[in-house]
């Protein structure tokens, strides 16, 4: 029987799971799409995730590829899938890619939002899916603070201690701060992210925009190439993958 590659694109509420990759003993998303697939295909599939989000971080297009020998066609098995899955993931659609394609091995762009509310009380409804904090920012400071990260660096110093990388450049295509009534989001695309780096940069930006740095700072911090030199790790929770494209 013919073997194929299919493409799973996948959204998640982060909430209960322990990251993405799968762990022995505790709930992740590659779990249960490891355990929904080996039901549904009677295979015991490999599955190569895009983004290793870490615990708590939610998605709206992580994607993920395996090999079957299934005879279903691939772009039936989101639908299929579904059934196998708890409420909280979902494959927004499936299809087949070639033999050879690999997710982490050409080139891409990813788009992740951090959301900020920011006013006197945390909104019960938003606890989830954004980072509270009653310190006044200014967003127009986290703005021009933001124009320092984009283009080509080393954000060695945005990177949490202990991650193994060959290189720490990696390139900001945009990183945009806009304010919609109580609620800060900050939106930033690139070619790749060094663990936690999106969280330190909404965390470092969070320290610009309640004053303790002035936006030319950061140019000091990415120079520093030293993680305490920048802010710190803010929470998960706040944290979407957006968009994931694929570059011809």
């Amino acid at each position: 029987m013919e073997q194929k590659r299919v493409m799973l694109t996948v959204a998640y509420d982060g909430t209960a799971y322990s990251g993405y990759q799968i762990q022995e003993n505790a709930p992740t998303i590659e779990g249960e799409l490891h355990r929904a697939l080996g039901a549904l295909l009677e295979e015991d599939v490999k599955i190569t995730g895009g983004s290793r989000t870490d615990a708590g971080v939610h998605a709206l297009c992580n994607v993920a590829v395996f090999d079957t020998q299934a005879r279903m066609p691939a772009e039936k098995m989101a639908y299929a899938l579904n059934r196998y899955l708890p409420d909280d993931i979902r494959v927004r659609k499936s299809c087949a890619v070639a033999a050879d394609f690999h997710p982490r091995h050409c080139d891409s762009r990813k788009t992740y939002e951090y959301r900020i509310m920011n006013t006197e009380f945390p909104v019960p409804t938003k606890r989830l899916y954004s980072h509270f904090t009653y310190v006044p920012l200014d967003a127009d400071r986290m703005r021009e603070a933001a124009g320092y990260f984009v283009g080509e660096h080393d954000f060695k110093s945005f990177c949490s201690a202990g991650s193994q990388v060959k290189s720490t450049v990696r390139r900001i295509y945009a990183l945009e701060v806009r304010q919609e009534g109580e609620e800060i989001i900050l939106r930033v695309t690139g070619n790749g992210f060094l663990y936690n780096m999106v969280r330190i940069l909404a965390g470092t930006l969070m320290e610009t925009g309640r004053g303790a740095w002035e936006p030319a700072y950061m140019a000091d911090i990415l120079a520093a190439k030293d993680r305490k030199a920048a802010g710190p790790t803010a929470p998960a929770c706040g944290l979407c993958l957006v968009a994931y494209e694929f570059m011809p």
